[in-house]
Parts: C-alpha cells; structure tokens; sequence
C-alpha cells in the first residue's frame, strides 16, 4: 500500500520571505531611502508652486512627529496622546527666539505682541535667554525632552500604562494649553505668536529662503527616519518591543522596563519638539489651537492611518491625514471632526496594522493553503 504525503503549509518565516531573495531585501530599505530623498529634494521642488511647496513643510513637520510616534507607540506600545504639548514647547522655544530678533532689528527690548497689549518695559525674565541663538535652538529639543522625562519617571514608575498614560498625556495638553490662552500679555493668548520677519538673519518674506526651511525641514526628516530605522533593528529596539509584549518577563530577565520606555518616550518627545520649531519658520504661527488635545490626537490618527509598527507608513499616513484635513476641513468644516476620529477608530479597531499591513496580509492569505473537503463515503444510513 502506498501513502502520498501531502505538502506541508508553508512556514510563518517562509510566508514572510522577500521576493527577490536576500539581496533585494538588503537593497530595499536603501533604495526606499534613496527614492523618498529624491522625491523629497530633487523633484517636489521642481514640480510644486511656492505655496503648495510651504503646504508640504508644514505636512513634513508632521511627518517628524509621526517618527517619533512611530517609535513610542508602534514600537513600544506608548499610546502617545499628548504630542501637542512637546511640539508646542518647542514651537514657542523657536517663536520666542524669532520675536525677539525681529524687536532688536526694529530697535526695540519687547516683541511687538507685548508693546500692543501694554506690557511693562521689563522684558519677562524667563524671555531674556531667548535671545541667544544657542540657547533657544537647544530648548527647542531639550525643554520638551526634560518635561517628558519628569511625566515618564513619575508614571513609568508607578507603572501606569495603557488607558490611564494615554489619558495623563491628554490631560497635559489641555493644562498647557489653558496656561498660554490665560498668559496673553506673555505668550500671545489665544492669538499665539505669529508675523516673524526673519529666520536667523533670513527674511521670511523671500520666496528663496522658504524654499531652503523647506530642505532643512526635509533634510531633517531623512535624518531622523534613518536613526530611528537603525534604532528599530538595534538591540534596544528587540528589548523595546519585548516590553511591549511580555513586560513581565522583561523584568524577570533583569532588566528594567521603566527605563527602556522612559528612552523611547522622550526621544520622540525631542522630535515633536524639533517638529514645532520648524513649523513656526515653515507656517509663520504657534498658537495653542495647534497644540491643544484634538491636534494631539490628529499625530497620532496620522501614524495609526498609515502603519504605526512601519516607519515609512507612519510618515506617509501623516502626511496623507494632513493634507486630508487641509482640503475636507475647509469643504466639510462640521464633519471632519468626525471623520477623523472615525478613521482612528477603523484604524485602530479594524486594520491595526495601518495600510502599510494591507501588502503584508494579501501575500500571507495568498500563502495559505487550500483545504479541499474531504469526499463523501459511501454506504447507507
């Protein structure tokens, strides 16, 4: 008697195999690289106009945040709903710094916001070191950076996670949102800080110079998209992930969780910071409507959108959720709202992979195989 053996199903790791062997997967993230700096450098600005090449700074400023959410939440399972308050931290950092150069261009110790609103001839003190170049452009990284390490070592310790991290992010950016709505003689109030005439000695006004905060917003992105892509196959970012998934066995292992997500959380609260300083040259604005809890919420629908586990679709679904908002929001004033929490929750809910999982989960139910019915014995009843 002869038996036929049937074909195993495919393994997990050979449904995952690349296409083209090992040297197109060693090439792709390259190329990838390669293709999106090309695109973001050599042809956007040959093809885009001056306004629609300023719409796309501003959605790049984005996109950075997304790399930062990419790392805290896809990676570490930090749902990061309190971005707005590390991007407006570093935003004002840079605001602050702007105003008071245009002021001593203009012969005088006080932003113009504060001459309107009857502000006393002594500048604030803690304006004063904004003056220095140095010292703001380091603030406009390490300020976000220190608030996030004081919340992540009082909460990470404690170890609050889930539901209740999300909900203490959230509820920092309401409060630092209330406090420069209240400071108007200060901080611009509700208004926020806005009309910069210069960058660094740079006129803003010149088509030319807000083409090159265009490429340092670019270049910028490339860079940190390349760091926090080494940092993804790293050792840190295996332990990231482990305590992502099995925390308790991590601290079995001997390690501490607390401080591996204390790392990640910072580092993307020093991109979201890094983010907003670029914005206010990029857009001429910070206000807290930008940083307040819905635009927090809209970093994060950007990333879970596109893939919040895959870098690249981190970035791409920032970008695509941003200009979205730029063109529904004026159609559709009442709804985007709505729709943009609906596509938070059909992300989160139904493909929490984001689109960059769709090509991941077409080629795996490709792979499965087929199960015929088995046939039908004879005889009687």
């Amino acid at each position: 008697m002869t038996t036929t053996l049937s074909p195993s199903p495919p393994s997990a790791g050979a449904a995952r195999k690349p296409a083209g062997g090992p040297l197109a997967a060693r090439f792709r993230v390259p190329g990838a690289f390669v293709l999106g700096a090309v695109l973001l450098v050599g042809v956007a600005p040959l093809v885009l106009s001056d306004f629609r090449l300023s719409l796309l700074a501003k959605y790049l400023c984005y996109a950075i945040v997304a790399v930062g959410v990419s790392l805290a939440w896809g990676r570490g399972g930090l749902l990061v709903l309190g971005q707005g308050v590390f991007f407006g931290l570093g935003g004002y950092a840079m605001a602050m710094h702007l105003k008071l150069a245009d002021a001593a261009a203009a012969g005088s110790t006080l932003p113009d916001f504060m001459q309107l609103y009857g502000t006393s001839g002594a500048l604030p003190w803690w304006w004063a070191p904004f003056a220095h170049p140095a010292f703001a452009l380091a603030m406009t990284v390490l300020l976000p950076m220190a608030v996030a390490a004081l919340l992540g070592l009082c909460v990470f310790r404690r170890r609050v996670k889930g539901a209740y991290f999300a909900i203490l992010s959230q509820a920092l950016a309401a409060a630092l949102s209330i406090w420069l709505i209240g400071q108007q003689a200060t901080t611009g109030g509700t208004n926020g800080l806005t009309d910069f005439q210069g960058f660094f000695g740079y006129d803003l006004d010149d088509p030319v110079n807000q083409r090159m905060v265009y490429f340092v917003i670019a270049a910028v992105l490339l860079l940190l998209m390349a760091a926090v892509r080494q940092l993804f196959v790293s050792r840190y970012g295996e332990l990231l992930v482990a305590v992502r998934d099995a925390e308790e066995r991590v601290r079995f292992l001997g390690y501490d969780p607390a401080a591996v997500k204390l790392v990640a959380y910072v580092g993307a609260a020093g991109m979201a910071g890094l983010a907003g300083a670029l914005f206010v040259p990029a857009v001429g604005i910070i206000s807290p409507a930008l940083i307040g809890i819905v635009p927090s919420i809209g970093f994060v629908i950007g990333a879970a959108v596109g893939g919040r586990a895959s870098l690249l679709g981190a970035v791409l679904g920032a970008i695509a959720v941003a200009w979205a908002q730029s063109t529904l929001s004026d159609a559709f004033p009442a709804a985007w709202t709505y729709l943009q929490g609906l596509l938070f929750v059909v992300a989160v809910g139904f493909l929490p992979g984001g689109l960059a999982s769709l090509a991941s989960a077409v080629r795996a139910r490709r792979a499965r195989p087929r199960t015929t019915p088995p046939a039908p014995t004879g005889g009687t009843a």
